[in-house]
């Protein structure tokens, strides 16, 4: 059997001081619950999709309940998932009113013959499916509509604020060997109605295949989908490159060739992994042979015992 393996981003770009506590809580709570799963036997489908769900729940993350308002002032949230096993995928776009797209996204794959389904079609099959409508107006926090506000300011720069992203997402290989990825987003402050970014998209915001690994990626959507980045790595990690390596040479091109810049997370089919990035910052977590690591900052590195990192979860940080 495989040894489990799940890691998890709560999104690249600048993270601002008064939320780096939230972030690096979250991601850690996140890669602990999914680590759960595969630890008592769950698939890594699972995993990724329980750690994504607990960030979308989580008000510090650009997802689910956090994110940010489009043009309009209203929350339009992306998400995929996938399994590495078959290639299946699902993913929703441009979808309101939902607390959990992750969870639509999987419904979306096991229960249609589609991959993807956007705005009103996906909000029909919510309901088709039970899923309880969520008040826009409980998804957005006050930060999200301060700086939605702010950013409607004839002299304001959304720009600069689009650099505090957080997307979320996971990765992991459970002990069958099966790798997933899932990633969610609330995507661009003050972006037009309909804007649909890479999350969405399958091997842009994320890829998984059990022949190569999975990866989530972050950052600039459109440079993102310029270059198929989710896709990329994985291609390099097929040429026999290494996980760190893979994710380098991936943001580097999409730098040099596009001038964006973004983070990720990747897995090869042997468990080994990396959490690279060429913005300021992401904060990820990741969990191995019962050693939690997280970090926000370019070479940051901590390590602990999942044991010790669970007693201090329970205790509330």
């Amino acid at each position: 059997r495989m040894k489990p393996v799940i890691v998890v981003h709560g999104g690249a770009g600048r993270i601002f001081k008064e939320r780096e506590e939230g972030s690096r809580t979250g991601v850690i709570r996140a890669a602990l619950r999914g680590y759960g799963i595969l630890k008592q036997g769950g698939s890594a489908l699972d995993a990724v999709e329980e750690a994504v769900r607990s960030m979308e729940d989580d008000p510090h993350f650009n997802a689910g309940c956090g994110s940010v308002l489009n043009e309009k002032g209203e929350v339009e949230m992306d998400a995929i998932i996938m399994d590495g096993k078959n290639l299946d995928s699902g993913a929703v776009s441009a979808v309101k009113c939902i607390a959990n797209p992750i969870k639509l996204a999987r419904l979306v794959m096991e229960k249609t013959k589609h991959m993807l389904l956007t705005g009103h079609g996906a909000h029909l099959f919510a309901q088709a499916m039970g899923i309880p409508e969520t008040p826009g107006e409980k998804l957005i926090t006050k930060r999200s509509w301060e700086r939605w506000k702010k950013n409607l300011e004839p002299d304001s720069n959304p720009e600069e604020f689009q650099k505090d992203l957080g997307t979320v997402g996971a990765v992991a290989i459970d002990g069958e060997g099966n790798v997933a990825c899932a990633t969610s987003t609330g995507g661009l402050s003050n972006k037009l109605i309909g804007r649909v970014g890479d999350t969405a998209c399958i091997g842009s915001g994320g890829y998984a295949d059990n022949r190569s690994g999975a990866t989530s990626t972050t950052g600039h959507g459109e440079s993102i989908m310029k270059v198929v980045l989710a896709r990329l790595i994985l291609y390099h990690v097929e040429q026999g490159m290494s996980p760190e390596t893979a994710a380098d040479a991936a943001l580097e091109y999409m730098k040099t060739r596009v001038g964006g810049l973004g983070g990720l997370i990747v897995i090869n089919n042997s468990g080994e992994w990396a959490a690279r990035f060429s913005t300021k910052q992401m904060s990820w977590a990741a969990v191995k042979d019962d050693q939690l690591h997280h970090g926000i900052y370019a070479g940051e590195w901590h390590t602990k015992p999942v044991d010790e990192a669970l007693m201090s979860e329970i205790e509330g940080f």
